[in-house]
């Protein structure tokens, strides 16, 4: 499992408190049907094809529960799981396996889900220059874990929020006055940032480049139009592709030289994926 930043890290204990006292309340009283010294063990497989993504949350699931279960994981994060493929098996304690069992479902079959649709697109695009970036378009709560979900399935993250670099579209640039102006107070509000400017035709991208952009975001262009603007910056400013980038569109947009496609379904057109935890009797 990849090293995970101690920001991460932070909010991993933080989301799992809060899922926890969102489902567990006051107490698991159906647990308590479980006489409280039973042990059993516990198998998590998953029902269809997936990448395996969300081992953090879980651990800390089972963590915060007290830590009287054992995880021993069959597979590592960003692994490839078949049908019907055990990859999870936990022993102990019986209450707290069944108190943890659906929040821990949650976490993977969400974040399983990010992880395995990311690299069906990333796996379209292998062999070209376009790097996959997510979007903001993500659950409430949930951006954190969503957008590390897309690194596992081989994605980037685009900006986490509006703290980290600079996104540059219409209403921004009718309030501003025009791109060259907006452009101007980015770099003197937080110099170093990176700055990125939505443009709807190749007039606004000559005009996006000309006031010293660092990403053009190419938003509903034609493919003659991605290309035309790629052949006529190129080496100048970097170049993002983004609406309405389905599979079908994904390797035209990359045959036409940008550098990034933005889509938001990999966050927001959210399915879990479909998994079953099997208990037997110790």
């Amino acid at each position: 499992m990849a090293v995970l930043s101690a920001l991460l890290n932070e909010h991993i204990h933080s989301q799992v408190s809060f899922a926890l006292e969102e489902d567990v309340g006051s107490g698991d009283i159906t647990a308590q049907l479980i006489p409280d010294d039973q042990e059993i063990t516990a198998t998590i497989i998953s029902r269809e094809h997936a990448i395996l993504c969300g081992q953090p949350w879980v651990n800390e699931v089972f963590s915060q529960l007290g830590g009287k279960v054992t995880l021993n994981w069959h597979y590592n994060e960003g692994d490839a799981l078949e049908p019907n493929q055990p990859f999870l098996t936990l022993k102990g304690h019986a209450r707290t396996i069944l108190t943890g069992e659906r929040v821990a479902l949650n976490f993977l079959q969400t974040l399983s889900f990010t992880a395995s649709i990311t690299q069906q697109y990333r796996e379209i695009v292998n062999g070209t220059q376009l790097t996959i970036l997510d979007t903001r378009k993500t659950l409430p709560g949930m951006r954190q874990a969503q957008k590390y979900a897309v690194t596992v399935g081989g994605g980037k993250n685009h900006r986490m929020g509006l703290y980290d670099a600079f996104l540059i579209k219409e209403n921004h640039i009718m309030a501003a006055g025009s791109i060259k102006n907006a452009v101007t107070m980015a770099q003197k509000i937080a110099p170093g940032k990176t700055i990125e400017v939505e443009t709807e035709n190749l007039n606004e991208v000559s005009m996006a480049v000309e006031a010293g952009a660092d990403i053009i975001m190419l938003d509903n262009f034609s493919y003659e139009d991605m290309a035309t603007a790629v052949s006529r910056f190129k080496g100048q400013v970097k170049f993002e592709a983004s609406g309405n980038m389905t599979k079908e569109h994904l390797l035209n947009v990359a045959n036409t030289g940008v550098d990034f496609v933005s889509i938001g379904a990999l966050t927001k057109h959210v399915q879990a994926i479909d998994l079953s935890l099997r208990v037997s009797q110790e």
